[in-house]
């Protein structure tokens, strides 16, 4: 049985030592676990966002409370329920987490959550029909549940990061501009759209707020070379603008409210 196991747990630890990008998804940690327990596999975040599922085509998914799509939220009773596990809690029945069909009586569940420096970071659901979990299976089910934990933090490490790339390009590039240029910049992204990007018309802004249109160009150059935005020529049109750095707008946002 130790062998049985350890051969498991190595399948799962082929997927850090065999990606070459270091990048875990999801996605494959679910499939790993689902395919080695039999059993449907299910990540969520704190907020209730699915991070990566696997579905077994022999065990019907839980579609009334569930979602196979990453992206997309589970149930927000259910998400509670969720983080009111503090622990491990194998061969849970699922109607004691709000699942009301008949049917889901015959499901049995593991809930892991995902903890890390003392914070929650998501759950872990994995269940299957009517076959209990062995404790080899638990000890499988943690094994997967700390690799996804490392891969989170890996992911908010990075995040923060970028974010902090991102904020370090903003404040360079708002350093180099003009008081001009910084009213131009903000009229500028207030004719873009929601997706943060449109077309402009620096002779209409110029005639609207009584700014030069070299003063309007500069501003716009400026925010390109810093990789802030994209600005692409449309002849008479105008010029296309689609912002690629978002954290300007928060920026952008707060130089207005000191001008105020």
């Amino acid at each position: 049985m130790g062998v049985k196991l350890l051969d498991r747990t190595r399948k799962i630890s082929r997927l850090l030592h065999n990606n070459s990008s270091f990048v875990v998804v999801f996605n494959d940690i679910c499939k790993c676990v689902g395919d080695i327990l039999s059993a449907n596999v299910l990540v969520v975040s704190a907020k209730g966002k699915v991070l990566g599922v696997y579905e077994k085509d022999d065990i019907p998914s839980l579609q009334d409370m569930l979602t196979d799509n990453v992206g997309e939220h589970i149930d927000a009773d259910l998400n509670e329920r969720f983080l009111s596990v503090l622990s491990t809690k194998e061969n849970s029945n699922l109607t004691t987490l709000g699942f009301e069909k008949a049917s889901d009586s015959d499901y049995t569940a593991v809930i892991l959550p995902i903890d890390f420096a003392g914070g929650r970071l998501g759950t872990t659901f994995i269940y299957r029909l009517k076959k209990e979990f062995s404790v080899d299976d638990i000890i499988l089910s943690e094994y997967a549940n700390t690799v996804i934990e490392l891969e989170m933090m890996r992911s908010i490490y990075e995040e923060d990061v970028e974010e902090k790339r991102q904020m370090a390009a903003i404040d360079a590039a708002i350093s180099a501009l003009s008081d001009s240029e910084k009213k131009a910049v903000m009229y500028t992204l207030d004719m873009l759209n929601e997706d943060m990007e449109g077309t402009i018309v620096v002779s209409h802004i110029s005639k609207t707020y009584g700014i030069t249109r070299s003063i309007i160009v500069n501003a716009i150059h400026k925010m390109e070379s810093a990789g802030i935005l994209l600005a692409q020529s449309k002849g008479m049109r105008g010029t296309f603008i689609k912002v690629v750095n978002p954290a300007i707008f928060t920026e952008i946002t707060s130089q207005k409210d000191s001008n105020d």
